[in-house]
């Protein structure tokens, strides 16, 4: 199965756009569209959303998520993955990386992971 991602509302609606524009066959929604989380929801439902969805959430919040993902999974829960862009990257690194892993990932591979831009 392919990643999915869920971007974050944190994150500039430009990685939206041209994670669609650059991969057509890259399933990429955002926080606040028709069928997700509103914008506003807090993190741990969020969390619990790409569980049930099976989306990789791409966030830039670097403070509370290791928290976050930490209770989610004392709770017996699970998430396909978090990635968290970096600010040292420019846009187009971070959609690089982004392009990359969704290209070359194995399922499960990053399952209750945060994983910290870039990679390599």
């Amino acid at each position: 199965m392919a990643l999915k991602y869920l971007i974050d509302e944190n994150v500039a609606p430009i990685y939206t756009v041209q994670l669609r524009r650059l991969k057509t066959d890259l399933f990429v929604m955002a926080i606040g569209d028709l069928t997700t989380p509103p914008k506003g929801t807090l993190d741990p439902e969020i969390l619990l959303w790409c569980e049930e969805n099976d989306f990789v959430l791409v966030t830039n919040n670097r403070k509370s998520m290791p928290v976050h993902l930490a209770d989610h999974i004392a709770q017996n829960h699970h998430v396909p993955g978090i990635f968290i862009l970096s600010s040292k990257l420019s846009v187009g690194e971070n959609l690089e990386q982004l392009l990359l892993i969704a290209e070359g990932s194995l399922n499960n591979e990053y399952q209750d992971r945060i994983v910290f831009l870039p990679l390599f």
